[in-house]
């Protein structure tokens, strides 16, 4: 699960959706794309707008409004997160079911592309206001999600719990016989509930490891290098934890209650538990001193991670990053203008759909197991999630190396060409 940064420049409502579809022809053009198949993924399937009334602690009802978005299913069930967020809306949801769409392609999995989730701010309401409004969209979403057809997973401020009270609710609405063969109609579940070891930390790891194999293939170590992170949720602390498990220092971290930040370094596990104790905030750190949140991204380091939310890096900050690398955990994190302008710099950027693809690539060893009867061992989830990565990642690399472009647009290209792929062999139903 991901966090909100501190004070986010207002974007555009079209920020998002622009910078997906922009992503897309670029690579599409390069590629020449069949223009009947790009019609198709320039669109999305299914939208679903829901309204639904929930009843307070105090008594009172109060209507919320929640989407899911299904882009894509020509390789597989939709598949993608649930958020919620203030900022969660139409558009918002169809430009992230679309990223999603690329990272199933690219990752080489039997999935397609989904976003979702309600547009509120999870800090207003108690434990049992959001079981209830979990439980109340889901039975909203009714067949428009299953286990064969879409597969929800936490995202931002979602969690364990939130999908196992999906999961308990649409168990419900099935016949008992039905039951126990629906298990896998949410990922990222408690262990207790049909999960599996290592999903928690298959996001933060997948970071971790595209970091580690970019750094093999330029001959740097890590060790000694300073990284900064924005967003310290589960995304942000994992990819800490094992950063700096190879001798990486963590200088600053950003959240939604302001910047903290120490040359000498912050220790992950300490922020950890600071945060866990002071409601998931890093705000009044004592091993860190705060600073300005305007100069997060222009901080002396060699990695930066945004791990929090959409359109952080834009075309005001991108000229005051002074770092060589950013591995992009969150997903959309840095927008079109910025980025031609880091590419400029010589900056590279780990893309997104390539980065933080450890989260679906983990749900789909859950999916799996739940689909098969199996419990895999942390050791092997580990294993096949490294394995997998690295596939992605040298064919990326490789990509971008024959066709002289960017990660991100080489990315692209992989996974548009495997959708393209799939629509000339199958043909479209006239």
């Amino acid at each position: 699960m991901t966090t909100k940064l501190a004070s986010p420049k207002k974007q555009p409502k079209q920020g998002m959706l622009d910078n997906v579809m922009r992503q897309f022809d670029n690579a599409a053009d390069i590629i020449t794309l069949n223009p009947n198949i790009r019609k198709i993924l320039e669109v999305t399937n299914n939208e679903l707008v829901v309204h639904f009334p929930v009843r307070m602690d105090n008594g009172e009802v109060e209507v919320f409004t929640g989407y899911r978005v299904q882009h894509n299913n020509a390789l597989g069930p939709y598949k993608g997160g649930l958020r919620y967020h203030e900022t969660v809306d139409i558009d918002a949801a169809r430009a992230l079911a679309m990223w999603m769409t690329w990272k199933t392609s690219l990752a080489g999995l039997p999935y397609g592309g989904a976003k979702g989730g309600i547009q509120l701010d999870p800090k207003k309401y108690s434990d049992t206001e959001l079981e209830r409004i979990t439980r109340r969209f889901t039975y909203a979403l009714g067949d428009n999600i299953g286990p064969e057809l879409d597969i929800p997973a936490p995202d931002v401020n979602t969690n364990p719990q939130t999908m196992a009270w999906i999961l308990d609710t649409y168990m419900s609405t099935k016949p008992p016989a039905e039951r126990s063969t629906n298990m896998h109609v949410v990922t990222g579940k408690p262990i207790g509930a049909g999960g599996s070891e290592g999903r928690d930390r298959a996001t933060g790891y997948g970071v971790f490891l595209t970091i580690k194999f970019w750094a093999e293939r330029k001959n740097v170590e890590l060790k000694d290098k300073k990284f900064i992170v924005q967003g310290f949720g589960n995304v942000g602390y994992w990819t800490s934890h094992f950063l700096e498990k190879e001798g990486a220092v963590l200088t600053a971290v950003q959240d939604a209650s302001g910047t903290i930040l120490n040359e000498n370094g912050i220790s992950a596990e300490g922020l950890l538990a600071f945060s866990e104790s002071n409601n998931r905030s890093i705000g009044g750190f004592a091993d860190a001193r705060p600073i300005e949140s305007s100069e997060f991204f222009g901080l002396d380091c060699d990695i930066i991670v945004p791990a929090a939310l959409g359109n952080q890096i834009t075309a005001e900050n991108a000229q005051r990053i002074k770092a060589y690398l950013i591995a992009e955990g969150a997903n959309g994190p840095t927008d079109v203008e910025a980025e031609k302008i880091l590419l400029n710099k010589g900056i590279e950027i780990i893309p997104d759909i390539l980065c933080n693809s450890g989260g679906v690539i983990g749900s789909y060893f859950e999916w799996l197991q739940n689909r098969n009867g199996e419990i895999w061992q942390l050791d092997e989830v580990m294993a096949k999630l490294e394995k997998k990565l690295k596939e992605s990642f040298s064919k990326v690399m490789e990509t971008a190396k024959s066709r002289k472009v960017d990660m991100r647009t080489a990315a692209f290209i992989i996974a548009i060409e495997r959708l393209e792929k799939a629509y000339v062999q199958r043909g479209i139903f006239p």
